[in-house]
C-alpha cells in the first residue's frame, strides 16, 4: 500500500496566502491587474457573509487573471515561485518532505490554489501538487467542478492516486475533511501545530 504525506499550500507549507500574494506579484508585472481588487472585495464580502460557496468566492476572486494566456501565467507563476522559494516555505516542513521521500513516502501538496499557477512547485519540490483545476476559454478561466477545497481535497486525491494508499500525516490551516482521513492530522494555527486525529 502506498504510504503518503499531505500538505495544504497556503499558510502550511508556504507561510503566506499565495492567492494575495500572486495578485500583488501581478500588479507589479502588469498594472491593469490591480482593478480588479474591487471585485475581489465584493467577492470576499459575499463568501464572509455565507451568501456563496467557495467555488463562486475563488471564480471570482481570480477573474484577476482573465486576460492571461496560461504560458503568461505559467512563465510568471515561475518567477514568483522562484523569488518565494525556499525562504517563505516551513523549513521544518520541507525538512520533512525530504526525509519521507529517502523513505519512500509520496509527498502531495493538496490546494485550493488554481493549478495553472502553482503546479510549478513540482519542479522545485519533490512533490506533486493538485489543486482547483481551469481550463481557459475565451479569454476567462473557469473553474472545472468545484474549487479543491475541504471534501472536495479527499475526493480529488483519490481520483488522483488510482491504487491503495494511506494519509500517514496531513497539515492545514484549516480544519477540513483531510485532516481525519490521515492516521495523523494536524490543524496549523499560527505557528502551532494542533493534532486533530
Amino acid at each position: 500500500m502506498k504510504r503518503i504525506l499531505v500538505y495544504d499550500l497556503n499558510k502550511t507549507l508556504y507561510k503566506k496566502s499565495s492567492k494575495n500574494e500572486f495578485f500583488k506579484f501581478l500588479c507589479r508585472q502588469h498594472q491593469g491587474v490591480c482593478v480588479s481588487i474591487f471585485r475581489m472585495l465584493y467577492a470576499g464580502l459575499v463568501y464572509s457573509l455565507d451568501l456563496a460557496d467557495k467555488t463562486w468566492f475563488k471564480d471570482r476572486f481570480y477573474e484577476y487573471l482573465n486576460g492571461l494566456e496560461p504560458g503568461e501565467v505559467q512563465k510568471l507563476a515561475e518567477e514568483y515561485w522562484e523569488r518565494e522559494f525556499p525562504e517563505q516555505f516551513r523549513k521544518e516542513f520541507l525538512d520533512e518532505i525530504n526525509r519521507s521521500i529517502q523513505n519512500g513516502i509520496e509527498v502531495y501538496v493538496v490546494t485550493g490554489a488554481y493549478e495553472i499557477y502553482v503546479k510549478y512547485l513540482e519542479t522545485i519540490l519533490p512533490v506533486k501538487v493538485i489543486g482547483t483545476q481551469t481550463e481557459y476559454r475565451d479569454g476567462k478561466y473557469h473553474i472545472i467542478g468545484k474549487a479543491c477545497n475541504d471534501e472536495e481535497k479527499v475526493r480529488r486525491l483519490h481520483q488522483f492516486i488510482e491504487e491503495d494508499f494511506v494519509i500517514l500525516r496531513s497539515y492545514s490551516d484549516d480544519d477540513e475533511a483531510i485532516l481525519y482521513e490521515a492516521e495523523e492530522g494536524f490543524y496549523l494555527k499560527g505557528d502551532r501545530l494542533i493534532k486533530v486525529k
